[in-house]
């Protein structure tokens, strides 16, 4: 059953999901990750918090944008998730990550601040990122193909590039 969100759920979210879009970041290198199933591999992405002009510090980005970068990039692997085997059974095309799935996949880990998401609601979403509070970012997927550049395109405005029927 997919979850019901209230209408502070909502709030919350779309508060979180406007600060996400608007933190400036870059991607510093990416590493595709060998699996024993070619179409299991894996991805890992370095990303920085990168200020957008000179009066704003990395450590001023990281304040107010963690939670809403961590939370845009969730509810896109989220959306692009599908199920797996067994866990078809909970699966709904029309669910949504809510704000509480959100803060349970969360937790304060080795200096960062990590999402760790397996399986939600029949789900498949296997994305970990930790933002450090220097700015960096590591937002690792396995089994999502290259669905991780997708997102930042989407986070960033950039169209996905689409083939045109001329006839």
């Amino acid at each position: 059953m997919p979850a019901i969100m209230t209408e502070s759920d909502r709030m919350v979210g779309h508060h979180l999901l406007e600060t996400g879009v608007v933190v400036p970041f870059r991607l510093l290198e990416h590493e595709i990750l060998p699996a024993p199933d070619q179409a299991e591999f894996g991805v890992r992405l370095k990303l920085k918090f990168e200020p957008e002009d000179d009066d704003e510090d990395i450590e001023d980005i990281v304040e107010w944008g963690t939670f809403g970068f961590l939370f845009i990039l969730a509810v896109l692997s989220f959306a692009d998730a599908r199920p797996r085997e067994s866990s078809a059974l909970d699966y709904r095309e029309t669910d949504e990550l809510t704000v509480s799935d959100f803060l349970a996949c969360l937790s304060f880990r080795r200096g960062a601040l990590e999402l760790r998401a397996d399986y939600i609601r029949g789900r498949r979403m296997k994305t970990d990122i930790a933002i450090r509070s220097d700015g960096s970012v590591t937002l690792t997927t396995i089994g999502r193909g290259k669905a991780p550049f997708h997102w930042l395109d989407r986070i960033q405005g950039k169209k996905a590039i689409r083939v045109i029927d001329c006839e």
